[in-house]
């Protein structure tokens, strides 16, 4: 190994632990944090934020990578591993040091004043601090450049490559499909009550049927752990060292175990790469749209299907008896499938759930574009939601203000949710291709072949591709809603007996 390329690693594998530190700093401000510690914990992460920007300045490393550059003597991975670190360090540098700190401690206190604020409905709180929050990731575009609008420069810090003008053309052409569908399914299922509303599911036994399904799934616990947050999210410090949280409620029985199944996808893609590239980018995730197809898959294609519960729904049933005995397996399914166009994105089906990604793509467009103040956020929502679901909330804690995201600054983040599921569709159809025995496999509850394949062909990868070339690569084509329509038709014309 050249000792410009061993050089280059140990920059690597510093930033990786550096980012590690910040990553354990956000999981601990979510679960463990003391009321009173967000003051002295922004300051934490903007001091980690300078250090890091530092870092990625020294000439040193600048040097490493110019005497990379050619590629000669190096592999393919780590030919990925320059070109990687080169993205990272020019994308970083463009950013004034004392911007990028700035950023940092701003959305460390926007965070605590959002949840602050969520729950008395305080918009006369939280709004002053989105103003900032937006205006500061202004300033950061501006300093990233962009290729067509200023909101691409946030798109690439989530999905590189995309574009504003082929998100909104790929949104709007999957609304055009999914509001009459949803429209067929309505009238489909007619307006019977759910067996499981009004029933109460014990947290306890929740959190024991939970682990079940973690374990069973291949999580590895012993490199990874499951506790509670206002909004469960996946933190991967390392791939030895994965933190999921979920939340539950006695009267949702399915909140918390979709939220499980949700981040335990993130979890084991985590934990998927490649040891010998553990600090490099060959272990870490290529983009945020191909890590919520992970999470997307696990959650819909397997823990919503007939061939999932028909393994599993028996022992929930044993751990809920009165609440479930008299429930058979096709009602439960219909339950845990049931559209119905709702205030509240993560609890959201299948077929609605995009139509919240649409309205949110919607609004941080016209807030970062100057069209809209976070002073009329509230109003253009509820207009939103009455458009697209027919549907609009009473308060901001239902509306507005009930994702984390942009308190915390993940302007450009929503988008990547809905290609999350558009290539969960298309992955799961590959899978199937690659292993006949995948859905008698899941009836039998064993996934360990289906979690091998995503290892092998998604998460080992790191970041050599693009998303759109990965899915290519793995799949035979680019991203595309085509195999989603067809897996939303096919399920729930089979649910409910109808053609779609």
């Amino acid at each position: 190994m050249n000792k410009s390329y061993q050089s280059l690693l140990e920059f690597s594998r510093d930033l990786y632990a550096l980012r590690s530190a910040v990553g354990v700093l956000s999981w601990d401000q979510e679960t463990m944090m003391p009321a009173k510690g967000g003051e002295g914990r922004a300051r934490s992460m903007a001091s980690l934020s300078r250090v890091m920007h530092q870092r990625f300045s020294e000439p040193r490393l600048l040097e490493a990578l110019e005497a990379c550059a050619s590629g000669e003597g190096l592999s393919e991975e780590e030919r990925v591993v320059v070109r990687e670190m080169r993205r990272d360090r020019d994308k970083a540098v463009k950013v004034p040091e004392a911007l990028a700190a700035e950023i940092a401690e701003t959305v460390s206190l926007s965070q605590r004043v959002w949840a602050e604020a969520r729950p008395k409905n305080d918009t006369a709180a939280f709004n002053p601090w989105l103003a900032k929050v937006v205006s500061l990731r202004r300033r950061e575009a501006e300093c990233l450049g962009y290729a067509e609008t200023p909101y691409d420069a946030l798109l690439d810090n989530y999905e590189p490559g995309a574009r504003t003008s082929y998100l909104r053309k790929l949104l709007n052409d999957l609304k055009a499909e999914l509001v009459p569908l949803l429209g067929k399914l309505m009238d489909a299922q007619g307006k019977a009550a759910s067996p499981l509303d009004g029933k109460s599911f014990p947290v306890a036994d929740q959190r024991l049927f939970n682990m079940k399904i973690l374990k069973a799934m291949g999580f590895d616990l012993e490199a990874g752990r499951l506790d509670e947050s206002a909004h469960p999210f996946t933190e991967g410090l390392h791939p030895e060292d994965v933190r999921l949280t979920t939340r539950y409620s006695e009267t949702d029985l399915m909140s918390a175990l979709f939220s499980t199944l949700h981040e335990g996808g993130h979890g084991i893609y985590e934990q998927g790469f490649q040891p010998r590239w553990f600090g490099t980018p060959m272990a870490e995730a290529v983009s945020l749209g191909v890590h919520e197809s992970q999470s997307r898959l696990w959650e819909n294609q397997v823990g919503r299907s007939r061939d999932f519960w028909s393994c599993y729904y028996p022992s929930l049933q044993g751990m809920f008896p009165k609440q479930l005995g008299e429930v058979d397996l096709g009602a439960f399914l219909k339950a845990i499938n049931r559209v119905q166009p709702s205030l509240i994105r993560v609890e959201a089906d299948e077929v609605t759930y995009n139509l919240h990604i649409v309205l949110r793509f919607e609004l941080e467009t016209a807030l970062f574009g100057g069209e809209l103040e976070p002073a009329g956020l509230e109003a253009a929502w509820n207009e939103g939601m009455r458009r697209n679901l027919g549907v609009a909330p009473e308060k901001p804690s239902m509306g507005y203000m009930q994702d984390v995201h942009w308190s915390c600054g993940l302007l450009g983040y929503f988008p990547t949710y809905t290609l999350g599921n558009l290539r969960a569709a298309q992955l799961f159809d590959a899978a199937q291709r690659a292993m006949p025995s995948l859905k008698s496999d899941i009836r039998s509850g064993s996934f360990g072949a289906l979690k091998a394949w995503l290892n092998a062909e998604v998460h080992q990868s790191g970041r050599c591709y693009d998303g759109d070339t990965l899915m290519e690569k793995v799949t035979g084509s680019k991203t595309s809603a085509a195999p989603f329509l067809g897996y939303l038709k096919e399920k729930y014309g089979a649910l409910y007996g109808i053609g779609l």
